[in-house]
């Protein structure tokens, strides 16, 4: 039995439960309204994911930078102060052993040109230098200036051209990233929209435990009222109080839900643990008619996938092309013009030059390689025809997932009108129920129920309207088109962030 000691503690601890809400109530006006779009830009800066996707971006931009660079004219110059050697060496001409001490100084200024259109290098090279040199068997010193200014032209021949290859595959490897950057962001959409509705789930189901609550403490001070006037027995009120106690509890156990779900929903945008929000959202569902012939073609025609699909099958093409240039047959043609020149005096270094001029030409022909070149060949078609095999797939996963989507947003907008239909009649069936209550023809225990059956139409109907709105969005991903304001969506895929 609960004295009446026992039920002002009870009212006490109740009018503080009440007081605490308010405060929380209040505390709310001081959180930061958060809406979707604003989330989602959050979470574009911040997000670790999207980070480590731009820098991605940046590393294959920066390599093709490189690459440009490197085919544009190449400065260098190496000095050589001083150097000295002294050795002792059979010379053959002599048929002696002869020694020799020289101590040299030269400098070599290199200027490189790589040709992208037939993969060969000019090069114009000039070594500068002072060298003294004695030689035991003429028992002579020779000093003097020299300078060697050569004009050199290197080409490889009845091979692939290597720069090109590279130079396509970094522009390649620059659109991928591209591609990945926008793939990453549609992903962080999805992702955050639905932990956007996940915690609006959690605002809502703590909103409907505060109106079970509320409801509950009515009932308690109907039920109080009753067996106070001796109208009740007193045993509704120990049923009465079990009845709000459990509405506290769930009420609490919502509050604790919702923290944990802001706090996951701020890591993953990248904002603050310590800055509090709220969501905002934007759930009013319109109908929108989706022709499924046209969101099939666009998501043939948009998606970035398949230009993945297709880069990968371009890089095993570019395999092929190394792979059979194993044991090739190949070629190299040099051509080297130069003035040399030396002389004592520095003034007159070219007062008599020398004309030098040099012409190669150097072929490697194959003659066995064991079926080495022909495996590999053959590995790397598989290759090819696996690639081509995986863009076949891919198309077909695009249909599938479009058409999974649009029978789920037919079923979808059947759910949302019944579970609207449902908070309706239980809103009505929990009404009358309460009169019943107020008029002692219902236990609270029942009563209990009908409020359950509430809150949870209340709910089921929030989450259809969430799962609708999810699966617009799945439906926009999934063709790059958005049905809802009719007009396509442009992946951004640059370096502007």
């Amino acid at each position: 039995m609960i004295n009446s000691k026992n039920m002002r503690k009870h009212t006490i601890k109740t009018g503080i439960s009440v007081l605490m809400f308010l405060l929380l109530q209040l505390s709310g006006f001081s959180q930061q309204g958060l809406t979707l779009e604003q989330a989602l830009s959050i979470a574009e800066s911040n997000s670790p994911a999207m980070k480590r996707t731009r820098l991605n971006l940046i590393r294959s931009q920066e390599n093709l930078n490189a690459q440009n660079a490197a085919l544009k004219s190449q400065f260098s110059l190496s000095v050589n102060p001083i150097g000295y050697s002294q050795n002792r060496s059979f010379n053959d001409l002599i048929s002696k052993w002869n020694s020799v001490k020289t101590t040299e100084s030269y400098g070599l200024f290199t200027i490189s040109q790589p040709i992208v259109l037939t993969d060969a290098r000019l090069s114009l090279i000039n070594r500068f230098g002072y060298r003294d040199s004695y030689s035991e068997y003429s028992n002579s010193t020779t000093k003097g200036f020299s300078n060697n200014l050569s004009l050199n032209f290197d080409q490889p021949l009845f091979t692939y051209n290597r720069t090109k290859l590279m130079l396509k595959e970094l522009e390649l490897a620059l659109e991928n990233s591209k591609i990945s950057y926008a793939i990453q962001l549609l992903s962080l959409e999805r992702g955050v929209t639905q932990a956007f509705y996940y915690v609006y789930q959690q605002q809502q189901s703590l909103d409907i435990a505060r109106q079970a609550f509320e409801n509950m403490q009515k009932s308690y001070e109907i039920i109080k009222n009753k067996v106070d006037a001796g109208i009740s027995a007193r045993e509704e009120s120990f049923q009465a109080e079990l009845n709000l106690a459990t509405a506290k509890s769930d009420y609490e156990n919502r509050q604790v839900d919702l923290e944990n779900a802001r706090d996951e929903f701020k890591l993953l945008i990248g904002m603050s643990l310590y800055d509090d929000m709220i969501a905002l959202p934007n759930i009013s569902v319109d109908t929108v008619q989706v022709d499924i012939a046209m969101a099939i073609d666009q998501g043939l025609a948009n998606r970035m996938e398949l230009r993945q699909r297709e880069i990968d099958i371009e890089i095993s093409q570019f395999d092929l092309i190394r792979t059979k240039s194993l044991n090739e047959f190949k070629g190299s043609l040099g051509l080297s013009i130069g003035l040399f020149g030396d002389n004592e005096k520095f003034a007159d270094v070219y007062a008599n030059p020398t004309d030098n001029e040099d012409v190669s030409l150097s072929l490697t022909i194959p003659l066995w390689d064991w079926g080495e070149r022909k495996s590999r060949i053959k590995a790397t078609e598989a290759t090819i025809e696996s690639a081509n095999i995986s863009l076949e797939e891919e198309k077909n996963d695009i249909i599938l997932g479009i058409r999974k989507v649009y029978r789920n947003l037919i079923n979808l907008r059947n759910q949302i009108g019944i579970a609207r239909q449902n908070v309706a009649n239980a809103q009505l069936t929990y009404d009358l129920n309460l009169e019943r209550y107020k008029n002692g023809d219902l236990t609270g225990m029942d009563l209990n129920l009908f409020q359950e059956q509430l809150s949870q139409k209340q709910l089921s109907y929030t989450n259809s309207l969430i799962s609708y709105k999810l699966e617009l969005l799945n439906l926009k991903i999934q063709t790059l088109y958005d049905f809802e304001k009719k007009q396509q969506v442009a992946p951004v895929m640059s370096l502007e962030k």
